[in-house]
């Protein structure tokens, strides 16, 4: 029988961010849809964390930029709970490249890059539309960054990325009203694996040097970020179009780091 509980889709629900939203989301009595696309080990991890909570957690492999694949992950969810409430688009890749390099930034990188963190928010808001729209309503987050306004970040197709990610969610945010609401949070340095993989020997100088200089004196971790997109799903229902920043004053500081 299909659950009356409600029912989330993270993607990129198995690492990082996606992993403490949908954790999050669990102790709140969601069942968590974990998608992922190459971390399959770490999304099974994360689905036996869910079900410890008491509540209901499977894994779908799914390419976010492949429209038929997201399609299939919604149409699995609705069959297996009967419904969805909530789709966090936490799925984003990157590049690491400094912004002087130029001619690194070819044209499959652009591709790549708004397929996934674009396109890839699109393919899934669209295929949700009508089991949320059945279900009574239901809430999309995007995981956007600070890159997105300060043009500063791994690389310059990836803030262009993000910026088109705070346009998507506006444009959605009109699309889907009054019934589905639309929100982002723009994260600054987020602590963890992702960053020290791409910064590589620079991580914890780069790491440190924000730390110096931040208002809060401290960078993001998953949870934080994750706190913050919970609170656009369970705080005030009159909140719509909005991109919250969560960068422990990162954009007030007037600081920039180069990430080279």
């Amino acid at each position: 029988m299909p659950s009356t509980s409600k029912v989330a889709i993270v993607t990129g629900g198995g690492t990082g961010v996606g992993r403490s939203t949908s954790l999050s989301l669990a102790r709140l009595g969601y069942h968590v849809v974990i998608n992922y696309s190459r971390s399959k080990d770490e999304a099974l991890k994360t689905v036996a964390e869910i079900q410890e909570l008491g509540v209901q957690g499977f894994s779908v492999l799914a390419d976010v930029a492949d429209d038929a694949a997201c399609r299939n992950m919604v149409s699995e969810t609705v069959s297996k709970f009967g419904r969805v409430d909530v789709l966090v688009n936490c799925a984003g890749t990157t590049q690491f490249i400094p912004f002087s390099n130029l001619e690194d930034v070819t044209d499959d990188v652009w591709e790549r890059l708004f397929k996934v963190n674009v396109v890839g928010a699109f393919h899934c808001a669209r295929a949700v539309r009508e089991p949320m729209l059945k279900a009574g309503g239901g809430v999309i987050i995007n995981v956007s960054s600070v890159a997105a306004q300060l043009g500063q970040g791994s690389s310059i197709p990836y803030c262009c990325t993000k910026a088109a990610l705070d346009n998507l969610t506006v444009s959605l945010a009109r699309t889907l009203a009054p019934q589905i609401r639309v929100n982002g949070v723009a994260p600054g340095f987020i602590a963890g694996r992702w960053t020290e993989a791409g910064l590589g020997d620079n991580y914890n100088r780069i790491k440190q040097a924000y730390e110096q200089t931040l208002p809060l004196g401290r960078v993001c971790d998953p949870d934080d970020v994750a706190a913050c997109i919970v609170s656009l799903i369970a705080g005030s229902t009159l909140v719509t179009g909005q991109t919250l920043t969560v960068d422990s004053g990162m954009m007030i500081s007037g600081f920039q780091v180069k990430f080279s």
